[in-house]
């Protein structure tokens, strides 16, 4: 589904150059569960946005569904995107002067889905995230866990191919987080791929595979055996 060749990205400015990503190659399969780990700015983000075609490489090369998207225009990206990629952030960023229905709703909007579409996907996706009860409150007048599943919601609304996830329990307490793991395991049990950045090890061994960042680079992998995280290989 998504592979990279020695992806490199580089921000800069006039007194600042500063490598994020360095020589990233990488491959997805679908219906594959990923997740990244490593310190703080050794480029996890980064990865995620290049990958999730919200940022162009400075170098290198991106296949996504088999065509090479490395430099396409950015509308040609925004269409990609819309289609087939679903995005859940740590900050879960949902508009607070709409709906918990308006919100889910917004995807299949610009989508152009017809409204009796729409009505039948989001209240379908409402009620397999026991949060059609709150159709009709507002993001504030939900708890963080209830927040997050919203934005799942909104996420998977669609039914996209692949989901990224940015720290998605990084706001939530432990039940709250084991809750929004559970969904997330079960979205890809039914088939829908996932890469995830997280900094939690217990949210880490979830996936079957786990690659640490280290100043850009990939430094190892971790495959799932079993039950068990075995380090398979180290990158150079």
């Amino acid at each position: 589904m998504l592979k990279t060749i020695d992806l490199v990205k580089v921000f800069a400015n006039e007194e600042v150059r500063t490598i994020a990503l360095n020589k990233v190659s990488l491959e997805i399969k679908r219906g594959e569960f990923l997740a990244i780990m490593g310190p703080s700015g050794c480029g996890k983000t980064t990865l995620l946005n290049v990958l999730g075609l919200l940022d162009s490489p400075t170098s290198g090369q991106i296949h996504f569904m088999g065509e090479d998207v490395s430099s396409i225009s950015e509308r040609s990206r925004s269409f990609l995107r819309k289609k087939n990629i679903g995005f859940v952030f740590q900050s879960f960023n949902l508009i607070d002067e709409l709906t918990i229905y308006e919100n889910v709703e917004l995807p299949l909007l610009y989508l152009k889905y017809s409204a009796a579409e729409r009505k039948m996907l989001v209240d379908s996706i409402l009620e397999q995230l026991k949060i059609a009860h709150r159709r009709y409150n507002y993001p504030p007048q939900l708890s963080g866990g209830q927040q997050q599943r919203v934005a799942v919601a909104r996420a998977v609304v669609a039914q996209p191919s692949l989901i990224l996830a940015d720290e998605p329990t990084g706001n939530l307490d432990s039940v709250n987080g084991a809750e929004v793991m559970e969904l997330l395991t079960e979205l890809n049990k039914n088939g829908t791929t996932i890469v995830m950045v997280t900094h939690s090890v217990r949210d880490a061994e979830r996936s079957h595979r786990i690659l640490h960042l280290f100043d850009g680079k990939i430094i190892t992998e971790n495959f799932r055996k079993s039950d068990k995280m075995i380090v398979n290989s180290a990158k150079e």
